[in-house]
């Protein structure tokens, strides 16, 4: 039997269900299945976990409830800058993107930059010229709009702050990072991390999801981590990493080092966050510290799981 799992998640924070109705819990929940799903077919495909954390974001970037591709919020310029990462654990190869306008999936280009360049890391409009040379898919502005996220848009700049989705100044508002992590049946992991950063943010602010070791990382001898939450302290703390490192140099558990990183050290510093992981034995860890994250899994033996309270 194929050892196969991923896990997905749309962001982590202040989630409550009195804020919710039924109609929306659904919506969300479908939103999360069918990528999910997808990336599930890809594994049992046999192909790599790589094509699965992939798709899994591509189909959450082009769905509006989450704040990446087509639901990015709007920056202090009323633009949509989009960062992404993804990474390989079998071979550390890493692609990462960030502060990209009109980009309709930067998960892709994240993958390109990876694949068919000699970098890691690209930025704005140089990442923009070599997602045109290898004919990536651009939208016009109007496809990025929402009505909502404009009025969030709108309530940021009356206030002059900057508004984290999913946080104590935003209890009603739609999700936020979007990422994936899979094993695949060659025993591969994989991490991807996607998101249209905070609305009304400033000075081309940058979080952890485009960072390797911050906000995505994998590696075939420990796991694949994706991050969710206020990016300052997963940068501060190279959160990703910490989790594959703890694992490595004190030999705990995915699950304990997972825990760990999340309910002691975040929640020592008072920051609210999240993370999905899974390890080469097929373990999947969904550990937050906020009232809520928005989460699904599957694996081999296991039917798929999809939550979104604490």
């Amino acid at each position: 039997m194929k050892n196969i799992g991923i896990a997905i998640h749309g962001g982590a924070g202040t989630i409550l269900k009195s804020k919710m109705t039924p109609q929306k819990e659904a919506d969300f929940k479908s939103s999360l299945e069918d990528a999910l799903t997808e990336g599930w077919n890809i594994l049992n495909s046999n192909k790599s976990s790589l094509d699965a954390v992939e798709r899994a974001v591509e189909i959450l970037e082009n769905n509006p409830l989450f704040n990446a591709g087509k639901g990015s919020v709007f920056t202090h310029e009323g633009k949509h800058e989009m960062d992404a990462s993804i990474m390989d654990g079998k071979t550390l190869n890493a692609g990462c993107v960030s502060s990209v306008c009109n980009i309709k999936n930067p998960v892709l280009l994240a993958r390109l930059i990876m694949e068919k360049s000699d970098f890691v890391y690209l930025n704005g409009k140089g990442a923009e010229e070599f997602a045109a040379k290898h004919n990536l898919v651009f939208e016009k502005n109007e496809y990025f709009f929402d009505e909502y996220r404009y009025s969030q848009y709108l309530n940021a700049l009356e206030k002059d702050s900057v508004i984290l989705d999913h946080s104590d100044e935003d209890k009603t508002k739609k999700f936020g990072t979007v990422g994936a992590v899979a094993l695949d049946s060659k025993g591969n992991l994989a991490a991807a991390t996607s998101t249209g950063g905070m609305t009304n943010k400033k000075f081309g602010r940058i979080g952890d999801s485009p960072i390797i070791g911050a906000g995505t990382y994998a590696n075939n001898f420990t796991c694949a981590v994706s991050c969710t939450g206020n990016g300052e302290y997963f940068l501060r703390s190279v959160t990703a990493y910490d989790v594959s490192a703890l694992m490595e140099y004190r030999n705990i558990s995915l699950n304990e080092a997972a825990k760990f990183v999340v309910q002691v050290k975040l929640k020592a510093i008072k920051k609210k966050n999240g993370l999905i992981a899974i390890d080469k034995y097929n373990n999947i860890s969904m550990i937050f510290n906020t009232k809520g994250m928005y989460r699904a899994s599957i694996k081999t033996g296991k039917d798929i799981e999809i939550k979104i309270y604490k």
